[in-house]
């Protein structure tokens, strides 16, 4: 029964990843709770504030940034959680009488999640894994990836956010701390982060699984992983021993949606902030989505509003209002599918096909005139120099034993915990994941104090 799966992949869901635990018996808070204030207190956290969402430095006030955008995309995922947890629990009553969990926990779980969805992602958005990708791929890096295997290769040709974030929010350096763990969330929130609960190799995109997109795990992590889908019975979906797949946990798909959500509705309104996509045709866009929703009461109200800009933030908030409606009622609908992994899609995918037309134009909008805007492509275009450049020095200095002039003083800006690789791997790892977690601003700075554009100072 489905009952009895939630219970299985429930059971387990509020312990945490490491024993050790600094709760007290009168903190209030639930563990999902914890998790979420752990997340928003860690400084990778922090450094989103300077990280791309779309628009690199901006210069606006208005534009997001992966901060803004990230707790943003937690809101929505709170929304979409509790509403979920509240029908699923009156479903199934025996789950809360077993487990005394609460529809709030659903919430925290996937609010948490979507707080950290972008953790892992480098300077300068996508541009940035794709520049730490390519520079694994050049001649130059090729003597430093010697000794190492296949699929380790590939998690450095192939860097993926998502992996880098569940690296950071899972795993202490030796010289970090001597506490494991990472950020030691629970199981559940660890579970729910994770959409794409895969390693590097095999690839298998031709499935045209949402879980199997892209991959989550590198090869460091595994173990870590597999004790997570162990605690939670998450279904493997592997082809063979050497293969490791698992299907989703759940609330990663409402993860999915409201990122998913935010990414077309939010980034369409940046556009417009920055003037980019013009008014006509923002308000064309979300009244459309109002009027296929059947939402007949934003007009009394739109009509009291003069100022554009506020016109446009009220039909972005009753946009967004109903593509939760609709994500979390998809949601229900798949629900046994989804338990038993023969649902394997995002949910906005199986929107209502007019809903979803009008959705399609804004993301072709927003790529012809935001994503591939001059202003944007040449930062990132500089981004693609700074990265590679950034990862070839430090590499460089770390691997190579013979020294050099200059050698000691890149090591010295190496920050201690990142000296801690157990092995070649590790290192590489280590310096990509440095590089990673870089602020665009302070990519920018690094790059041209090392090159004598720009000295630094105090």
């Amino acid at each position: 029964m489905t009952k009895n799966k939630w219970i299985d992949l429930l059971k387990n869901s509020n312990i945490r990843l490491e024993a050790s635990s600094t709760s007290s018996t009168t903190d209030i808070r639930s563990e999902f709770q914890r998790d979420f204030d752990r997340i928003v207190f860690s400084s990778a956290f922090r450094r989103l504030q300077n990280k791309t969402q779309v628009l690199p430095l901006p210069k606006s006030d208005y534009v997001r940034n992966r901060l803004t955008h990230s707790i943003e995309t937690s809101s929505v995922g709170r929304s979409l959680g509790s509403m979920v947890g509240e029908i699923i629990l009156q479903k199934y009553p025996s789950i809360n009488k077993q487990l005394e969990i609460r529809a709030s926990d659903f919430g925290y779980m996937v609010s948490s999640a979507c707080l950290a969805h972008d953790i892992g992602n480098p300077p300068f958005g996508h541009s940035g894994e794709k520049a730490i990708g390519s520079y694994f791929k050049k001649k130059r890096a090729q003597t430093f990836l010697k000794k190492l295997n296949e699929k380790q290769i590939a998690d450095l040709i192939n860097f993926e956010g998502n992996s880098a974030g569940f690296r950071i929010i899972s795993q202490t350096l030796d010289l970090q701390s001597k506490r494991p763990g990472g950020l030691n969330l629970t199981y559940g929130t660890y579970a729910t982060f994770t959409k794409y609960p895969k390693e590097v190799l095999p690839d298998r995109k031709n499935e045209n699984k949402a879980s199997l997109k892209k991959y989550g795990l590198f090869q460091a992590e595994i173990d870590t992983f597999k004790k997570i889908a162990d605690k939670l019975n998450l279904k493997s979906q592997s082809n063979s021993k050497d293969d490791f797949a698992w299907h989703r946990f759940p609330l990663s798909f409402l993860v999915e949606a409201a990122d998913d959500i935010c990414y077309h509705i939010i980034d369409f309104e940046d556009g417009y902030n920055v003037k980019l996509i013009s008014f006509e045709e923002i308000f064309e866009s979300f009244t459309k989505i109002l009027i296929l929703c059947k939402n007949s009461t934003y007009e009394e109200r739109l009509n009291n509003i003069i100022d554009k800009r506020s016109q446009i933030t009220y039909l972005r908030s009753l946009v967004i209002n109903e593509l939760i409606d609709k994500t979390s009622e998809l949601f229900i609908k798949h629900e046994e599918d989804i338990i038993n992994g023969s649902f394997d899609k995002p949910l906005i995918e199986c929107l209502e096909p007019e809903l979803k037309i009008v959705l399609d134009q804004i993301m072709k909008t927003s790529i012809e005139k935001i994503y591939q805007s001059k202003p944007i492509l040449k930062i990132e275009t500089a981004g693609l120099k700074v990265i590679p450049f950034l990862l070839h020095t430090f590499v460089k200095a770390r691997l190579t034993k013979k020294d050099y002039e200059g050698k000691k003083q890149i090591l010295g800006l190496l920050p201690v915990q990142y000296h801690s690789g157990n092995n070649k791997y590790e290192n590489i790892l280590n310096i990509a994941m440095f590089i990673s977690s870089m602020t665009d601003r302070f990519a920018v700075e690094l790059y041209k104090n090392l090159n004598g554009i720009e000295l630094a100072g105090y």
